[in-house]
């Protein structure tokens, strides 16, 4: 996007809460740039542009923010999604894989998704 928002102007539309979820941690919301129409498309500009020619036929979001930005991002490189759960929240037959999270270790599952090749080359966002 020539002539859009800065990264550093990006940064200044997510809001930081200091010591949430717990003492010490920096928590960033993105709310905040979600609201923000020219932020928003920016920034998703921004994060599909370096895979725009890489024949990506899949992105994986890890809910919830990966749901919204990992979705938009697909939508934007032409390619489909495949959305990473929390292991109790998975309909039909998921596919299992251990995950580290910043601030825990778990297992998470996703929909087995028929259109994308198992060996298909996915952008993984978080």
């Amino acid at each position: 996007m020539i002539g859009g928002p800065r990264v550093s102007d990006l940064k200044s539309l997510i809001r930081t809460i200091p010591n949430y979820p717990k003492p010490g941690v920096m928590f960033r919301d993105v709310t905040t740039l979600l609201g923000n129409p020219k932020g928003f498309k920016a920034a998703i500009e921004q994060m599909a542009a370096p895979f725009g020619d890489a024949g990506v036929e899949g992105v994986a979001g890890i809910e919830a923010r990966g749901f919204i930005l990992g979705g938009a991002i697909a939508d934007r490189l032409g390619c489909g999604f495949v959305p990473i759960r929390k292991r109790a929240s998975c309909p039909g037959r998921p596919s299992v894989r251990n995950i580290r999270l910043s601030m825990a270790s778990t297992s998470s599952k996703c929909t087995r998704m028929p259109s994308i090749r198992a060996s298909a080359s996915l952008s993984w966002m978080i």
